[in-house]
């Protein structure tokens, strides 16, 4: 059962990161001195190719989970 859980969630995270749906930001430290700094932040987004690898291992992971249920 386990398996079977945890593949459908890889699945969903995969789907998402695989339409672009799935970002994140990142602060980026362009300038320091001294007591001074200035940050940016970054939208990133996970690549496609990731995300379908992903959705691609939650799927073998829910067979795997039916295969050693059944």
């Amino acid at each position: 059962m386990g398996l079977i859980i945890a593949g459908i969630l890889l699945i969903a995270v995969g789907a998402a990161a695989f339409t672009g749906n799935l970002n994140f930001t990142k602060d980026k430290q362009v300038l320091k001195i001294g007591e001074l700094s200035a940050s940016v932040q970054q939208e990133k987004s996970v690549p496609q190719w990731l995300g379908g690898l992903g959705a691609l291992v939650g799927l073998g992971l829910v067979a795997a989970g039916a295969m050693r249920k059944g």
